[in-house]
């Protein structure tokens, strides 16, 4: 007999689960469909590098990914002109132009100014026609000894800084932190009223 006002068990075991069950036993011919097509890009955009464009080195938005470094949509057309590249030679040779950028730190822009310049400086431009050079294009013997790029180019990494190991000293032990954090929290808080106190008392003095 059930006892107690319980829900009277009624189990639904018939869901036919195995037919909702997705598989990846494709998986292994999708990785090599990948790899060929992977291949194919690469002879059909030859002498391009197989990972795209240029891209410039920029920083993470917000104060929680600000620290670390990214490749961004495009070059600004400021980072373009200091560079002393225009911005549609900038799309025929290789580079990625977001004209919606814009620098916010000296520091960045000097930074991306020079992955271009170094980025012209190494450049191998061929001639649109095999016969037919133009002004602009490489010499016939840069041409001859060019490769592809295979993978990123100029890829942008991470300067991890030194660690710097000091020596634990008697005052360091006996410094207490949460102390001073306190005390600085209470002078930060206070620095209003002291100084309208000291102002007061400079006025009472010229009287």
């Amino acid at each position: 007999m059930v006892k107690h006002n319980n829900v009277v068990p009624n189990g639904h075991f018939k869901k036919h689960w195995q037919n909702y069950v997705k598989t990846w036993f494709n998986q292994p011919a999708r990785k090599t469909r990948r790899r060929i097509a992977r291949q194919k890009k690469a002879v059909k955009i030859f002498p391009r590098p197989t990972a795209g464009p240029l891209r410039p080195m920029v920083r993470g938005q917000t104060l929680k990914y600000n620290m670390k470094v990214r490749a961004g949509r495009g070059f600004s057309l400021e980072e373009l002109k200091a560079a002393g590249i225009p911005k549609k030679l900038a799309l025929t040779i290789g580079i990625a132009v977001d004209h919606r950028r814009k620098n916010r730190s000296l520091e960045g822009l000097q930074h991306n100014v020079q992955r271009l310049k170094t980025y012209k400086a190494k450049l191998v431009v061929f001639p649109r026609r095999a016969r037919k050079s133009k002004a602009g294009d490489s010499a016939p013997e840069e041409l001859a000894t060019a490769t592809q790029v295979q993978g990123q180019y100029m890829p942008i990494l991470r300067e991890k800084s030194p660690v710097e190991l000091i020596k634990v000293t008697e005052e360091l032990n006996s410094f207490k932190a949460y102390d001073k954090l306190r005390v600085e929290r209470m002078n930060k808080r206070h620095i209003g009223a002291r100084m309208k106190k000291a102002a007061e008392a400079e006025k009472e003095e010229k009287k």
